[in-house]
């Protein structure tokens, strides 16, 4: 068997390489130079190597990186411009904040508290879990440690508890319903902040290479919390309609929860540390366009705090390999994602595809492009591939077409999150809740594709309303 997964990857591995090679050796367009041909090929390959997995993403990027200044594409230091990112590093920090929300124990506190306030029926304990989740996912930039470490044990339990099993019988009791509910309401929450996914701190990296747009920490929260809201306030309800649950009332829940409560005890010192740098944090990020305090800054010195409190030990960041795992290839991305847009090669794309789109409107082009970034999920499994391939190519092309720079990219970015809700390969939780087994894969594909078409007219019909009245274009 190790040899077949071996034989399998070398074959995935020679198809990467195999591409890059082609694309190096082809003669170069007019209107480009030889270096920005050769960042493409290195660019594509990784890219191609993302989505097949020969290797570890973190491993491709470093060997992508290497490359680069190995065959003096760009210089050494060019090619490691990437790893001091400040974007980067306010995503490792919240890896960090996640960490203390589950070592301690205040992702469960806080779950349970709603639920023993408002869990009292199927559709009150499908908005607990939306709460919980929107509440927690500013500091959660991992979708899967969110929704599947956080959230999901507590959604099993309740399914155990209603005598609510993964069969024919009894899935659609209860489980059904709160399993797709809340896997689907972490999907919105993950476009709702930089900080609650990690290829969001990628599109504004790349918004800011490819597009001249700096989005920040505080208008990325504004300009997604009322698409947002919306939609975490549509979700559980669609769902509860579109896969109604046979328990309508659930009066177990909230004792369920004060047991759950009471078994924890009064809140730890540990809680009280994490809850109260949260929550300075969050104050920060939303002033720092008054304040001028850097968000990465802010994080870094609230996770100092945290360390100094001893809320989270030195040992705990060391063996935190989500975080260190996106630093690597996030990093790596960053330097190869620069040095193709100084290429030339994204503006000169741009202008190509631009110029064949027959005299379509800005808006236009950037609906088309929009509806074709979102659903071209359905051929990834990785967020952070999906958005390496076609962020800012697209977003180039739509603001090249005349749509608004600023719109172009938080369009593109908000989509990030909520088409993970697609398929149940889509995105990190996905196959934790649809690997539980209390839904078929097409009702997890319809029921997906239905929100899906919701959470779009929400964020780029709502949303763009919004936008405007706040000036973003």
């Amino acid at each position: 068997m190790r040899w077949i997964n071996l034989k399998t990857n070398l074959q995935k591995g020679i198809f990467t390489v195999a591409v890059g090679l082609v694309l190096w050796f082809l003669p170069v367009p007019a209107g480009l130079k030889p270096q920005a041909m050769h960042m493409f090929a290195i660019f594509v390959a990784t890219i191609v190597g993302f989505i097949l997995h020969p290797l570890p993403i973190g491993a491709i990027a470093l060997i992508s990186v290497g490359l680069t200044g190995f065959l003096k594409v760009v210089k050494p230091a060019e090619a490691l411009s990437g790893f001091g990112n400040a974007t980067i590093w306010l995503i490792v920090s919240a890896f960090l904040f996640a960490l203390g929300f589950i070592k301690s124990g205040l992702g469960k506190r806080i779950a349970y508290k709603i639920m023993a306030a408002i869990g009292s029926s199927s559709l009150k304990l499908g908005y607990t879990m939306a709460i919980t989740d929107f509440i927690i996912s500013p500091a959660t930039p991992s979708n899967t440690a969110r929704g599947g470490g956080i959230l999901f044990p507590i959604v099993r339990s309740l399914c155990v508890a209603f005598e609510s099993e993964p069969d024919e019988k009894s899935r659609k009791r209860i489980g059904s319903y709160l399993m797709k509910s809340t896997f689907q309401a972490d999907c919105i929450t993950s476009s709702m902040f930089i900080t609650s996914v990690a290829p969001n701190s990628l599109c504004v990296a790349l918004a800011a290479q490819s597009v001249g747009v700096n989005l920040s920490w505080g208008g990325w929260a504004l300009a997604c919390i009322v698409p947002g809201l919306l939609a975490l306030v549509i979700c559980p309800y669609l769902v509860y309609k579109l896969f109604p649950p046979e328990l309508k009332e659930t009066p177990e829940a909230p004792e369920i929860a004060r047991k759950e409560l009471a078994a924890m005890g009064p809140m730890s010192s540990d809680e009280k540390t994490v809850l109260g740098v949260f929550i300075l944090a969050l104050g920060l990020w939303a002033t720092s366009s008054f304040t001028g305090f850097n968000a990465t800054m802010i994080a870094l010195v609230c996770i100092g705090i945290m360390l100094a409190r001893h809320a989270i030990e030195w040992e705990d960041v060391i063996k935190e390999k989500g975080a260190w795992d996106t630093l690597v290839w996030m990093g790596g991305l960053m330097s190869l994602a620069t040095a193709l847009n100084k290429s030339g090669f994204i503006k000169w794309f741009a202008k190509i595809v631009a110029a064949n789109m027959g005299g379509i409107t800005g808006i236009t082009a950037l609906i088309i492009l929009c509806l074709i970034y979102m659903y071209a999920h359905y051929g990834f499994a990785s967020l952070s591939a999906h958005v390496s391939a076609m962020f800012a190519a697209f977003a180039a092309v739509a603001v090249a077409a005349g749509a608004p720079a600023g719109l172009t990219a938080m369009a593109l970015a908000s989509l990030t999150g909520i088409m993970g809700g697609l398929t149940h390969y889509a995105t990190g939780p996905a196959p934790i809740y649809f690997g539980a087994g209390y839904l078929t894969q097409a009702e997890w594909w319809k029921i997906g594709f239905i929100c899906s078409i919701v959470n779009v007219i929400c964020f780029l019909g709502v949303g763009t309303i919004w936008w405007k009245v706040i000036g973003l274009w």
